[in-house]
């Protein structure tokens, strides 16, 4: 898929599942949950065992391209060419790393880079990043948005952790172009809800949509 697509689809759903999970069999299941609920990005960290062999299955179950397939807690950049090959079209790490910057830039896919600071955050845009992961959100809240797009109004920032349905909205308006949501979103999986993971992606997609108007 085309970087630009890739980005705008990122942009336009305003929301990434992060898919965490002790098994597969369960990342596929909430993977197939959120996307019933009208989440189309769908994040398969790799800390969940076989993470590449989930890529791949859900590149087969959706084979023209109905989600977008996402890597994160990616650390370095061989991890990263290995999902890029199992077919995930971006790339979220929880902190800078520039050679999985110029990998993904060699081969035209998007990438999300980890900052916590303004130095860092510059670093990330400087390298070519596409987005910069605000992580962990929950270390700072929309507020520290509205702060740091003050100096770097141009800043592409999706922040990770600490989003939940209470505080969505406000994370749109201070000036995120999306969110990344992990257990806030997911946490019916627990307890093999799955009813409730769908219900729960759909709720965020409505909390976002209303945002942005």
């Amino acid at each position: 898929m085309e970087k630009l697509k890739v980005m705008q689809r990122i942009v336009g759903t305003g929301i990434i599942s992060v898919v965490r999970a002790n098994s597969p069999e369960k990342a596929i299941k909430i993977a197939n949950a959120v996307k019933k609920g009208g989440i189309d990005a769908i994040e398969i960290t790799m800390t969940v065992p076989g993470a590449i062999e989930v890529i791949k299955e859900l590149k087969k179950s959706y084979p023209n391209g109905e989600i977008l397939i996402g890597a994160g807690t990616v650390l370095d950049s061989e991890s990263a060419r290995a999902a890029m090959l199992a077919g995930a079209e971006f790339f979220v790490s929880p902190y800078f790393n520039s050679e999985m910057v110029k990998l993904c830039n060699r081969y035209q896919k998007v990438t999300m880079m980890g900052a916590m600071s303004i130095k860092e955050i510059i670093e990330v845009m400087e390298s070519g990043s596409d987005f910069v992961k605000l992580f962990p959100g929950s270390a700072f809240g929309p507020s520290m948005v509205k702060s740091i797009l003050g100096p770097l109004p141009y800043a592409p920032i999706i922040p990770t952790g600490g989003v939940n349905l209470e505080n969505v909205a406000e994370w749109i308006k201070a000036g995120c172009l999306a969110v990344g949501v992990g257990a806030e979103l997911t946490k019916g999986a627990r307890e093999a809800n799955y009813e409730e993971v769908e219900e729960t992606a759909r709720k965020f997609v409505v909390a976002i949509r209303e945002a942005k108007k």
